[in-house]
């Protein structure tokens, strides 16, 4: 597997044998020593003369992220010929100029600058333009020589102490590229929501062949280097290419800023820390994973803080709607513990329950608890990857469960619980991907008895295309709301939930489409539930 790899990360790899490996941490700082690419403009040490770009360089699009009240992140990549490992470019620095303005004429601009999109970055920009007026909408664009790029919109976050009346906020996850048409961004990008939560699975590693899968194309012919799973810098750097060329997707990014988090497929499936789904020797799944992540910051509207360092990225992180919402991003992947009894749908044991695992790791944990103590919002959502209720798949007396989500690592959820009980939270909002269905929780102190205390709600945002076209009721329906108590709802189409929170409630409307299969299905509210501040618990709208 190694030979796959990029050089940088194959060099590393040489200098570090198996016997170094014995705590992840000792992997990952060994790694993160060796496998930096090179320092910013290194290897592009040249300048292109944009005016030699001779095809439209922004094929990829534009998108914007993490809104403070004073900054946003604005991304593109310059790439004319996307499908190919170079985007179209030598590996020579370009210098691009971009536009912020409070119309999308450009007749009123803001700001301006330039930026240089970097060879060793795969010719992405990050731009981080700061000084900006609190709760205001901008409009964005980049040009480098002849080209200009699409016009994106954004916005900039309430100042933190302000009282803000409302906001409206939609989460979407899991967008397996051959399970079907984003139909669903299309709706997004025409949802007036202030920001987009992805919370995982943005890609998926594995294979699409010529057709696009079950897009199935009659009218192009995706090339055979797509057709692999992505294990490589180079595979991963292609793989968000197929995946950013979708103009759904683009849509969407152009049409609100993104705050995004990874869960498995960004990487491999189910994957547990420094363990990989098929037990590779960690050496080899690091530099895969230090691949993959890096491949995912540069493809994303993420900030210098987020940049990996080798196999490591800090990824969690907060974010304020003024004193009406606080966010709290997680990374369920690169620190949990390795699933137990083999990763499978379980009846459970005592495992589940050793306080010894965790699917946060430690700092993240104490960070998210503390950031509880210290938060002046009156709704604090947790932006997080898998499903954080109980959730039992069947009937019987001891029923299973699934290993990989919250249900796997109970005393992390325990603990989790405990903290925001302890920290006053009242208003807790859990925003879940992964599942492939849109779900509605009440989140109980204890889950097993139905009448204790409610401590929040879990909002699960079904995939934009992962699982194909899924049915209304799915063949699971009736046993999971039976076994279930606090389930409220559950339905097994495509789409995305769009929350608005105001001073007295959070309202949750499930958006569907009828079909991913075929493009341009319409989309529906399929539900709604609302809960009330100050007292949990969900109730139809």
């Amino acid at each position: 597997m190694a030979s796959r790899h990029h050089p940088e990360l194959r060099s590393a790899a040489r200098h570090l044998g198996r016997r170094r490996f014995l705590t992840v941490t000792a992997a990952a700082a060994a790694l993160a020593f060796g496998t930096n690419l090179p320092a910013r403009g290194a290897a592009g040490s040249r300048e292109l003369d944009a005016a030699r770009i001779g095809s439209d360089p922004f094929t990829l699009g534009v998108a914007s992220g993490d809104p403070m009240p004073d900054s946003v992140l604005l991304w593109t990549r310059l790439a004319p010929a996307p499908f190919e490992p170079d985007g179209g470019l030598p590996q020579q620095y370009v210098v691009v100029q971009w536009e912020l303005a409070s119309d999308d004429s450009f007749s009123a601009p803001v700001r301006s600058g330039t930026a240089i999109a970097y060879p060793e970055y795969h010719h992405t920009l990050h731009v981080d333009v700061d000084g900006l007026d609190p709760d205001r909408v901008y409009h964005y664009r980049f040009r480098t020589g002849t080209w200009i790029s699409e016009t994106g919109r954004t916005r900039t976050a309430p100042a933190t102490t302000a009282a803000a009346a409302s906001l409206s906020y939609a989460a979407v996850s899991c967008q397996a590229y051959f399970d079907g048409y984003y139909t669903a961004h299309r709706h997004l990008s025409q949802d007036d929501v202030d920001v987009v939560l992805h919370l995982g699975d943005y890609l998926y590693e594995y294979a699409v062949n010529s057709v696009g899968g079950h897009r199935a194309y009659t009218d192009r012919k995706l090339p055979d280097l797509f057709n692999r799973e992505a294990m490589t810098l180079e595979d991963y750097r292609l793989r968000y290419a197929l995946y950013k060329s979708d103009p759904d997707l683009r849509a969407a990014h152009a049409a609100h800023p993104f705050v995004v988090t990874w869960d498995d497929h960004e990487t491999e499936n189910n994957y547990a820390g420094a363990v990989s789904e098929n037990d590779d020797p960690p050496e080899e799944f690091l530099l895969r994973r230090a691949a993959s992540y890096r491949a995912y910051w540069e493809n994303q509207p993420l900030r210098a803080a987020q940049l990996p360092n080798g196999p490591d990225a800090r990824l969690y992180r907060r974010l304020q709607w003024g004193t009406l919402a606080q966010f709290d991003v997680l990374d369920t992947r690169q620190y949990r513990s390795d699933q137990v009894y083999a990763d499978t749908k379980h009846t459970g044991g005592p495992l589940q329950d050793d306080p010894a695992r965790t699917i946060t790791g430690a700092a993240q944990e104490s960070w998210l608890i503390d950031g509880w103590r210290a938060s002046q919002a009156l709704w604090n959502v947790l932006a997080q990857q898998v499903c954080f209720s109980q959730r039992k798949l069947d009937l019987t007396a001891a029923p299973k469960m699934s290993m990989d989500a919250w249900d796997g690592y109970r005393a992390s959820r325990r603990r989790i619980l405990d903290g925001a009980k302890a920290a006053g939270v009242e208003n807790l909002v859990v925003m879940t991907g992964d599942l492939h269905a849109a779900y509605a929780f009440d989140i109980k102190d204890d889950f097993d008895d139905p009448a204790s205390r409610t401590l929040g709600t879990e909002f699960t945002a079904t995939s934009v295309a992962s699982g194909r076209d899924g049915a209304e009721k799915p063949s699971t329906w009736d046993t999971y709301l039976k076994a279930n108590p606090h389930l409220k709802f559950y339905n097994g189409r495509r789409g995305y939930v769009r929350v608005t929170l105001d001073r007295q409630q959070a309202r949750a409307d499930f958006r569907t489409v009828s079909a991913v299969t075929t493009p341009g299905a319409p989309v529906t509210t399929a539900a709604s539930f609302v809960t009330e501040a100050g007292n949990p618990g969900l109730t139809p709208a």
